[in-house]
C-alpha cells in the first residue's frame, strides 16, 4: 500500500491511501474509526491495519483527487530522525574531495547522526537556501520508517519494526557544513534547514519484488536539476543494511514508531561527489527530482 498525507479545501490535514482511482481519507473513509494522521496510523498499526481491511478501504471509491488536493510529506511529524552514511562509494568520493581517507572505523559500525526531525518538507515544497550559503547541496536518499517501539533489535528481526520506505533528500549546505566538522562534532547547522520526503510513503511488502539475497534491494536511484541527470545509481550497493542500522540505533535505547533512519547518499548522489566540473551549486530557481524504483519522485524547487 500507499500512503500519504494531504491538504484539501476541506482539511488541514489529512493520512490518506493513495490508490490508482485517487485518495482515500483514512479518517473520512472509516467514519472516525481510523486516525485522520499518519503518525496516529503507524502507532497503532497493529489495530489500525487489519480494519482497513476490513472495512475495504482498498476497494473504496477515492474521497479525493490527486490533482485536487496537495501532497505533504507523508509523515510530518517523524518521532526522530536518524541519517547514515551506508554507502562506501559516497563516502570515499566525498573524502577524496576534501584531501582525506576514510576512516577504518567506518567498516566496523554504521555510522549515523541526528537531523531535524521538525524541518521535514514534502513533495512540491518550496526549500529556502540557508541565509549566507552558496554551496547548497542535494543529497539522494532511502528513507526507512519505524512501525513499532524497537529497543537492542537484532538485524535479522528488523523486518519486523519496519513500516515502509519512502525517497528522502537530505539537503545539505556544505559551506556551512565543512567548518562544523573540522572540530569533529557535526554535520548541525549545515543540515537542520530542511530534510524533504515523498511523495508517498511505501509499505514494505511493496518493495518485496526488489529484493536481493543479500537483505537490500534492487532500486534504481536518480536525480535531476532542472531536468538533467544528474545522478544514477542503486540501492543494493549499500555496504550497511537497514536491518544493521536498525540494530545500531536501537542498542540501549528506544525508538518510537515514526522514527526515520535514512540510508545516507547513494554513490554519486550529491554535488559534492560530482564537482564543479559537473555541475555548479543550487541556486534559486533549481528544480531538484529525486526518483527511486517503485518509491515514486520527490520534486522541490529551491528560493
Amino acid at each position: 500500500m500507499k500512503f500519504v498525507t494531504f491538504q484539501s479545501a476541506e482539511h488541514e490535514s489529512r493520512a490518506g491511501l493513495l490508490l490508482d482511482r485517487g485518495i482515500v481519507d483514512l479518517h473520512q473513509a472509516s467514519q472516525g474509526q481510523l486516525p485522520a494522521d499518519m503518525r496516529g496510523f503507524i502507532e497503532g498499526q497493529d489495530k489500525f491495519l487489519p480494519l482497513l481491511a476490513e472495512l475495504k478501504l482498498t476497494e473504496a471509491a477515492p474521497t479525493h483527487q490527486l490533482a485536487d488536493v496537495r501532497l505533504l510529506a507523508p509523515l510530518p511529524n517523524p518521532s526522530s530522525f536518524r541519517d547514515y552514511v551506508a554507502f562506501e562509494r559516497h563516502l570515499i568520493n566525498a573524502t577524496s574531495r576534501a584531501g582525506h581517507t576514510l576512516a577504518e572505523e567506518w567498516y566496523q559500525m554504521p555510522i549515523f547522526y541526528f537531523s531535524n526531525h521538525e524541518s521535514i518538507h514534502g513533495p512540491g515544497d518550496e526549500v529556502a537556501r540557508p541565509k549566507g550559503c552558496q554551496r547548497l547541496d542535494y543529497e539522494l536518499e532511502l528513507a526507512c520508517i519505524i512501525g513499532k517501539t524497537a529497543r537492542d533489535v537484532k538485524a535479522e528481526d528488523a523486518d519486523e519494526y519496519i513500516f515502509g520506505y519512502a525517497v528522502l533528500n537530505d539537503w545539505s549546505a556544505r559551506d556551512i557544513q565543512m567548518p562544523e566538522m573540522k572540530v569533529h562534532l557535526g554535520p548541525a547547522k549545515g543540515k537542520d534547514f530542511a530534510t524533504s520526503l515523498g511523495p508517498w510513503l511505501v509499505t514494505k511488502d511493496e518493495l518485496a519484488a526488489f529484493a536481493t539475497h543479500n537483505h537490500r534491494f534492487d532500486l534504481r536511484m536518480t536525480a535531476t536539476v532542472n531536468g538533467r541527470l544528474l545522478s544514477d545509481g542503486n540501492y543494493q550497493t549499500v555496504h550497511y543494511t537497514f536491518g544493521q542500522m536498525l540494530e545500531r540505533a536501537s542498542k540501549g535505547v528506544t525508538l518510537r514508531p515514526g522514527a526515520i533512519l535514512g540510508s545516507g547518499t547513494v554513490g554519486w548522489g550529491c554535488l559534492l561527489e560530482l564537482g564543479p566540473e559537473t555541475h555548479r551549486w543550487l541556486e534559486p530557481g533549481d528544480v531538484v527530482e529525486l526518483e527511486i524504483t517503485g518509491l515514486g519522485k520527490l520534486t522541490n524547487t529551491i528560493v
